[in-house]
């Protein structure tokens, strides 16, 4: 059941609607985005963080004023799934925390609207992953190249979303991050070591990238983008 909102927070709301930066995120310039009120009477929900998930995966209707395109960003703790995200909103890198929880950020490229959810990667969050994947059109797995030694983990990661029941029609877009660092191995080894191409029941892309400085980023959308349906 949907939580009450609160007469007095929604007046507060009308009087001042102004998006600031989260705690956990406090390093990240507060900004006015298309997402103001979204994210302003999100605050206000007593008890229901995920309340505009809750309705996009409810009514599509309300779906449709919300986002066109849902993408989920999953990936290992220090990835860097966060500064992917914020590169994309803000066209450059930002210092961030470890994500509690989530981020959701609206992004517009070449008049394409997304509505992007970078969820937590730690091993504690993993198992709630799932509750996002309702009406997800796009998975961006993120993956620190430098971690040959979680691979596995990521390879059992992949292969267990790929089966579940709601991203059945979700295409898959790979990114290999931190190629800027020395020793990272490349998209072709990552590539091999999780067996990209024996997945026949998904498009799937995979693309080097660098999430400080975006490069490789804009061509992963390009993917996206191609992909829409």
């Amino acid at each position: 059941m949907v939580g009450s909102v609160r007469p007095d927070k929604v007046s507060c709301v009308l009087r001042t609607c102004k998006c600031l930066a989260s705690p956990r995120s406090q390093y990240i310039p507060s900004f006015i985005s298309p997402a103001c009120m979204r994210m302003t009477v999100w605050s206000v929900l007593d008890g229901v963080p995920d309340f505009f998930m809750y309705l996009s995966n409810c009514h599509p209707i309300i779906c449709s004023l919300i986002s066109e395109h849902k993408v989920i960003i999953v990936g290992l703790d220090n990835a860097g799934k966060t500064t992917i995200l914020y590169q994309l909103v803000m066209g450059e890198a930002v210092h961030t925390s470890p994500t509690i929880g989530s981020n959701v950020e609206e992004v517009i490229w070449r008049n394409i609207h997304f509505i992007m959810w970078d969820v937590g990667g730690q091993e504690s969050l993993r198992a709630s992953w799932s509750s996002y994947y309702t009406h997800t059109q796009f998975v961006i797995l993120v993956i620190d190249s430098t971690d040959s030694e979680r691979l596995n983990i990521i390879k059992h990661q992949l292969y267990s979303m790929l089966s579940h029941e709601d991203l059945t029609k979700a295409a898959v877009l790979i990114l290999a991050n931190k190629q800027d660092v020395k020793g990272a191995m490349t998209a072709a080894e990552i590539s091999s070591e999780l067996n990209l191409t024996s997945i026949k029941t998904h498009r799937w892309q995979i693309q080097a990238c660098c999430a400080l400085t975006g490069e490789g980023i804009e061509k992963g959308l390009e993917w996206i983008a191609s992909n829409i349906t």
